[in-house]
Parts: C-alpha cells; sequence; structure tokens
C-alpha cells in the first residue's frame, strides 16, 4: 500500500493496542489520524456507533474525550516527528503520553453523523506540546479542546508505573 494513503498509526506503531487508536486492537476503534492539505492540522473521521450512545440520539462524552485524547497524542507524536525532518515510523520511535486533557463540550453531538476531528500543535514541539483539538458534526463544532501532550520514553514510563527502577 502507498505510504501516503496510511494513517500517522499505521505507519509509526502497527502494533499498537490502544483500544481507540490501536492498529492492533481486536475490538478497538481503529482512529486513524491524516495530515490535512493544508500541512497544518492532523484529521480523523469517525462514525459513532450505537454502543457509544449517551442521552438518546446523543454521542456518549466519554467517547468524545477518548477520540480527542486519541487523536491529540498522535498529532503531537506526527508535529515531533516532522520537527526533526523524520517520517512517522523511523527509528527511534517517538512517543507521547496525555500529559492535561481539557475538553470543552459546547453543544450536543448528535449520533448518526461522521465527526470530524482536526487538531494541531500551538506554539513549540518539546518535551511538553499543547494540541488544540475540535470536533466537528457536519458544520457544527461540538467540542474543543486543549491538551498538553509529554514526550516520554514508554519503557521507563511503564517500569516506573510497575515500581521497578
Amino acid at each position: 500500500m502507498n505510504n501516503a494513503l496510511l494513517s500517522v498509526q499505521e505507519l509509526a506503531a502497527p502494533e499498537g493496542v490502544c483500544y481507540g487508536c490501536g492498529c492492533s486492537h481486536p475490538s478497538g476503534l481503529h482512529l486513524k489520524s491524516h495530515w490535512h492539505d493544508d500541512g497544518i492540522h492532523l484529521i480523523s473521521r469517525h462514525s459513532p456507533d450505537s454502543t457509544f450512545l449517551g442521552w438518546p440520539g446523543l454521542v456518549y462524552g466519554g467517547l468524545l474525550a477518548m477520540l480527542v485524547d486519541c487523536h491529540s497524542n498522535w498529532t503531537a507524536m506526527a508535529y515531533h516527528y516532522r520537527a526533526e525532518g523524520r517520517e512517522p515510523g523511523s527509528l527511534p520511535r517517538i512517543d507521547c503520553v496525555t500529559g492535561q486533557l481539557n475538553l470543552t463540550y459546547l453543544k450536543p453531538t448528535p449520533m448518526g453523523v461522521e465527526l470530524l476531528l482536526k487538531a494541531r500543535v500551538e506554539g513549540e514541539v518539546g518535551r511538553k506540546s499543547r494540541v488544540i483539538c475540535e470536533v466537528w458534526a457536519d458544520d457544527v463544532l461540538t467540542v474543543s479542546a486543549d491538551s498538553v501532550f509529554v514526550r516520554v520514553d514508554t519503557e521507563k514510563l511503564k517500569h516506573k508505573a510497575h515500581g521497578q527502577a
């Protein structure tokens, strides 16, 4: 397959197991993020199924938070690769984790509508990067997020989380 058609997730972490964006999760959402033609934003599209119903006819807010979290994190990582002049999937691998996730639910998000996530890094790409993400349902902005993602060594992070040196 042409690499231009592959998502950032497929290029950088085909073995990923995150429920929201992992390519290899057996029953996950497999969210896919791509550079927008403007070269500034990463975009992703998702059509929630009835599993993620909140109030009748509305998308569950927790799903919206997960979508924003995954897409924003991949936006931060894509910006890191670009800042280093490297393609996603080149070594050493770049990983980020959520440092702060701040969502504002502006309007109800309707079920049965394809959602567009649009994100960019605001300011400098650094150990901590600020990501602005929007969720659009058709032409209605329903969620905005202003979050921070931290570049990490995931092996060190895993050991620390399990109380290992």
